[in-house]
């Protein structure tokens, strides 16, 4: 049975003149979907009873089920877990800023990545989610918080590489940005990949994929250090992947974010800051680095910085002219490392488990 969030603009079109039903039902449906945030086919008035119940017979309007949250007391992040059809779960964050609403989406069951630092890890990848999974975790969470905290930012930092799942994550971006669909700002979105170099490269090669923000998580100043906490080094090395990145055609105002894990006696020393701003040298202008000092998690064999340390090494890279910040993580008291919900509620045996 077929998802209707599976369908991008075009694709809902097509499916719909299939039907045997004129253009204009796929506006109301979008509409319904996607600006309303219709939970079911019930609440689409303006559509005939015929169609609403071919809906309900042949097709899917939800593709996940809430099984618990935790509200964060210091910030007011909620970190939301769900069960997919198939017993397997993934979380999402609600992220409250200063000004505007940011919501962390997940790509796949666990990550093939293996970065050593990550907590999503430790199960290996199960699957991609589909570009429905992907919706849904928007449109639900906005359901969740109310329709009067419009959610206007969204980053792909949740569970997963999303790189490593191309396709639902593009139709997921397309439909996002669509002005008929959810019709959010390219310019608000952001996806953050490990560094896997030719899928970069395809991305941005890819006229059918909507111009947005990039954020690589480097975590290192060189290679030594990245292949010791980030396995996928080995085959996507530092040097090569910086050499892509300062290659890549730039839009004004779309600086790369790079993602920079502080972990205790790894990758915080005064001479780590000195050889990354070395590494990025005379492109300055073309990046951003986020410091983000360590989330620790039950069983990690590494520490938190102190917060001096942090600052000496945000204090070296604006020597260097280099626009650095550091981005304390929020929702510390809510399982905050990204996978922690989802394994606390397996150890608590509340969902069923299942790995394929």
């Amino acid at each position: 049975m077929i998802n209707l969030k599976d369908f991008n603009y075009p694709e809902l079109e097509r499916w719909v003149r299939k039907q045997g039903w004129k253009k204009f039902r796929a506006k109301q449906l979008s509409k319904w979907i996607y600006t309303k945030k219709a939970g079911s086919y019930d609440e689409m008035t303006d559509l005939s009873k015929d169609i609403r119940n071919y809906l309900k017979e042949n097709t899917k309007l939800n593709a996940l089920e809430l099984i618990t949250y935790e509200k964060s007391k210091e910030d007011g992040s909620i970190k939301l877990l769900w069960r997919l059809e198939d017993s397997h779960t993934v979380e999402t964050v609600f992220i409250p800023e200063r000004d505007h609403y940011t919501l962390c989406v997940s790509t796949q069951v666990g990550c093939a990545v293996g970065c050593t630092f990550c907590f999503t890890t430790k199960d290996g990848l199960i699957r991609n989610l589909t570009t429905s999974e992907i919706i849904d975790q928007y449109i639900q969470t906005q359901r969740f918080v109310g329709l009067d905290k419009r959610i206007s930012n969204v980053v792909f930092m949740g569970m997963g590489e999303p790189l490593a799942n191309y396709d639902n994550v593009k139709k997921a971006v397309q439909i996002m940005t669509d002005e008929k669909m959810l019709g959010l700002s390219n310019r608000k979105i952001t996806i953050s990949s490990s560094g896997i170099i030719h899928q970069i490269k395809k991305m941005y090669e890819d006229p059918t994929f909507p111009q947005v923000r990039l954020a690589v998580s480097l975590n290192a100043p060189d290679q030594k250090i990245r292949e010791k906490i980030m396995p996928i080094s080995q085959t996507n090395r530092i040097e090569d992947l910086m050499k892509t990145l300062n290659s890549l055609p730039m839009k004004t105002g779309y600086r790369i974010m790079l993602e920079y894990v502080l972990i205790k006696d790894i990758n915080d020393r005064p001479e780590d800051a000195h050889k990354l701003a070395r590494l990025i040298g005379k492109n300055k202008k073309r990046y951003k680095v986020n410091l983000i000092p360590f989330n620790p998690f039950p069983g990690s064999p590494y520490q938190r910085p102190d917060e001096e340390r942090v600052n000496i090494f945000h204090k070296i890279l604006w020597q260097y002219n280099i626009g650095a910040f550091v981005r304390w993580s929020k929702g510390k008291d809510i399982s905050a490392a990204c996978g922690q919900l989802r394994k606390k509620e397996i150890a608590n045996k509340s969902i069923q488990f299942i790995k394929s």
